[in-house]
């Protein structure tokens, strides 16, 4: 139940299911433009600008003027969005099932535990690496080595 071609996924890339599911959930509470999804996905404009419109081509995302500001546009998720987003949805949930299946609901929860403890470690040296990156750059700057 993978989503295995073009159409299964809506013909949307990766990223454009991302900006969706964001787009989704940060509508209902805040007004959504286009330097929002440059700086939440840390990507240039130019790449948002070329993403929002193939999204605004596939009929998944729309422009409106903002409530606060006549002159921005703020980006609003259209209801093939929410569509997509239910079939991605549905897609994981199917995934999911296959995956469980034969497995007790107690060694799921083990797998889950030491799944989020090895995220845990990989992302501590991940902030370690790039803490003795910054601290070299920075004493290459003022002249010394470490």
């Amino acid at each position: 139940v993978l989503c295995t071609s073009e159409k299964d996924s809506g013909g949307l890339t990766e990223m454009q299911h991302r900006t969706i599911h964001y787009l989704l959930e940060q509508c209902p509470v805040s007004e959504v433009y286009q330097k929002d999804v440059e700086k939440v996905f840390n990507i240039r404009k130019s790449t948002a600008t070329e993403m929002l419109q193939l999204m605004e081509k596939k009929g998944v995302r729309d422009r409106e003027c903002s409530a606060k500001d006549a002159r921005m546009k703020k980006i609003v998720p259209t209801e093939k969005a929410v569509a997509v987003q239910m079939a991605v949805a549905e897609n994981i949930r199917g995934v999911e099932e296959r995956l469980r299946m034969g497995i007790s609901e107690e060694d799921f929860r083990i797998c889950m535990k030491v799944l989020r403890k090895m995220t845990e470690n990989l992302s501590c040296e991940t902030e370690k690496a790039d803490a003795k990156k910054a601290q070299k750059k920075k004493n290459e700057k003022e002249g010394r080595e470490l």
